[in-house]
């Protein structure tokens, strides 16, 4: 698809056919990342950029078959040639920031330099003793996180919900992408935002990240609460959804624990593979355990139920969705599960029923997948021309020694905002 075409957003699954997603190839911004800014980039270890970038590369030219992609520096970019746009950006990401002193020299710059610059970062002019004797690198940080773009907007239904991002890091990963949607000729959507001023302050403490956010139905958001999104959040995803008043709508909520930090998102834990079978870290999610599994039923614009369920795949069965569990690591034993959850090992991206995409260095989950009937297709072969996609359900395997250890897998890298609708 070309930019100059309109796309209308809409996404009623995790796992109908895939017709567009938004990606980030990671750059320079990840190498702009010491032992000592790690913590605060919000990484547990800082990652080789060139062994990354191999792994991303064969992540990306594995979409390019499925799908059309779309890179976050070019649509950027795209947006910045408009000089309202621009300004209106830069301004709100200076002033968010508290870097307006710069924003002149920004102003100044090319759209496509400036798009560079928003995500790799401003460095820091030392035109005075203060900046001189600064022990900070940037005037703008640079945005190390931004290759996991399923975070700061999510597409639900013809709509785009832009992220409340728990740390301040990311504040603009969300500004960039609310920006994109609300003016990219291309995109053709209306975005629901919870940054603005008059929502902070009815929801104190709100944080809504991408990864704990899943659309299992057209009626049915399951939604994890946890360190990056508040049950405040999902209190203004709740109000959001009563203001429609357009019927019968489930929010499944499932609490995750505040540690270890492989736990960040519900997608670490629990994604779709199909109509009828989800992969699970299993001690979490079907293991008897203290974090609640909450079914909140919207009416009309009213709440009419909350109550407590057993686990997800018992609540989503209760709606009509039945989902096979298939387990993280494999059921081997809980040393193993543990082990390949911490590398994303739950955390697949369907583009298409049945048919997903995770690293290969999972192997007792992948083994799991094909007792499952997951066909098995390494990327190399399919990039190669040895191997197709098959018919019927497969899991296409991506390398995933670098990216693993930034914390996030093949769902987090991809944002959908085109998706075919599922016959149930």
């Amino acid at each position: 698809m070309q930019l100059n075409q309109q796309l209308e957003i809409d996404v009623c699954s995790e796992f109908g056919q895939l017709e567009g997603v938004i990606i980030h190839t990671p750059g320079l911004e990840v190498e702009e990342m010491t032992p000592e800014n790690a913590e605060r980039a919000l990484y547990s270890d800082i990652l080789n950029l060139s062994v990354a970038g191999e792994e991303y590369a064969t992540f990306k030219a594995v979409l390019n078959k499925i799908t059309p992609t779309f890179e976050v520096k070019d649509l950027l970019a795209d947006i910045l040639t408009v000089e309202q746009v621009k300004v209106s950006l830069l301004k709100d990401i200076c002033t968010n920031e508290g870097a307006m002193e710069i924003l002149p020299r920004l102003m100044e710059q090319e759209a496509t330099e400036l798009a560079r610059q928003l995500i790799q970062g401003v460095y820091l002019e030392r035109n005075n003793l203060t900046r001189y004797l600064s022990l900070e690198r940037f005037s703008l940080r640079p945005l190390h996180n931004f290759l996991f773009t399923r975070d700061c907007s999510m597409s639900f239904g013809k709509q785009v919900l832009i992220g409340k991002m728990a740390s301040k890091v990311r504040d603009r990963e969300a500004l960039i992408m609310d920006a994109i949607f609300n003016h990219h000729s291309m995109l053709r959507t209306s975005t629901i935002n919870p940054n603005k001023p008059e929502v902070i302050a009815k929801y104190p403490g709100i944080s809504i990240e991408g990864g704990d956010f899943q659309v299992g139905r057209e009626d049915v958001l399951v939604i994890g609460t946890g360190i990056r999104t508040s049950t405040q959040g999902i209190d203004f995803i709740l109000d959001s959804i009563k203001a429609k008043k357009d019927g019968l709508r489930h929010l499944l909520i499932q609490e995750l624990p505040d540690a270890p930090e492989s736990f960040i998102h519900l997608d670490m834990v629990f994604t779709f593979l199909d109509v009828d079978a989800c992969m699970v870290y299993e001690p979490l999610i079907m293991g008897t355990n203290r974090f609640h599994t909450i079914h909140i039923e919207v009416e009309n614009g009213e709440v009419t139920n909350i109550q407590e369920e057993m686990n997800l795949p018992a609540a989503l069965s209760k709606l009509g969705i039945d989902m096979k569990p298939v387990k993280c690591g494999g059921g081997i034993d809980s040393w193993t599960q543990e082990r390949e959850q911490w590398h994303s090992g739950a955390n697949f991206f369907a583009f298409a029923p049945g048919k997903v995409i995770g690293y290969e260095r999972n192997v007792h989950t992948i083994d799991q997948l094909n007792r499952n009937g997951f066909e098995i297709v390494q990327a190399k072969d399919l990039l190669s021309g040895v191997s197709a996609i098959p018919a019927g359900k497969c899991v296409i395997t991506i390398p995933g020694s670098e990216l693993a250890r930034g914390g996030g897998g093949a769902r987090c890298m991809s944002m959908p905002i085109r998706r075919k609708p599922i016959q149930w």
